[in-house]
C-alpha cells in the first residue's frame, strides 16, 4: 500500500502559471491590432456585396423605366438593419444621385472599425464600378 502523504505529485507552481498568463496577455496585446484590420476588411465585403445587389436592382428598374431611382421601395431593395436598429449590418446604404444618365449609391460605415478617425465609405455606379471613397 502506498503512502500518499510522502508521495510528490507533478504539478505546476503558481509562479509558472502566472508567467504563462503574462506571456499570453502580451501576445494578445500584440495580435489585437491585426485582428482589427481583419474585421474591417470583412465588414467592407458586406458593403461591397450589398452595393452590387443594389446595383443589380437598379439595372432591373432601369430596363423597365429608362431611368434610375433613389427610392428603395421602387426597386424592391430593403437595406439590412444596422446594429443600432437591432440588426447585424455595419453600413448604411443610400442612393445619392439617380436619373436617366446613371446613379451613384453609397455604403457608409456606422462606426470607425480601426479607431483611426476615418469612417469607411464605398460607392458604386450604374456600370457596377465599386470604389472606396474613404478608407478605414
Amino acid at each position: 500500500m502506498r503512502n500518499f502523504k510522502t508521495q510528490k505529485l507533478k504539478a505546476f507552481t503558481l509562479t509558472e502559471l502566472m508567467v504563462v498568463l503574462v506571456i499570453i496577455g502580451i501576445l494578445m496585446l500584440v495580435a489585437l491590432p491585426i485582428f482589427d484590420d481583419l474585421f474591417g476588411d470583412a465588414y467592407s465585403v458586406e458593403a461591397q456585396n450589398q452595393l452590387k445587389y443594389l446595383q443589380s436592382r437598379e439595372q432591373t428598374y432601369y430596363q423597365k423605366n429608362f431611368s434610375y431611382t433613389d427610392d428603395f421601395q421602387r426597386i424592391g431593395y430593403t437595406p439590412p438593419k444596422t446594429l443600432h436598429e437591432e440588426g447585424d449590418a455595419r453600413y448604411t446604404y443610400q442612393v445619392i444621385q439617380a436619373g436617366k444618365a446613371g446613379f451613384i449609391a453609397q455604403a457608409t460605415a456606422i462606426a470607425d472599425f480601426d479607431n483611426d478617425g476615418n469612417i469607411n465609405v464605398w460607392e458604386i455606379d450604374q456600370e457596377g464600378k465599386i470604389r472606396e471613397i474613404t478608407p478605414d
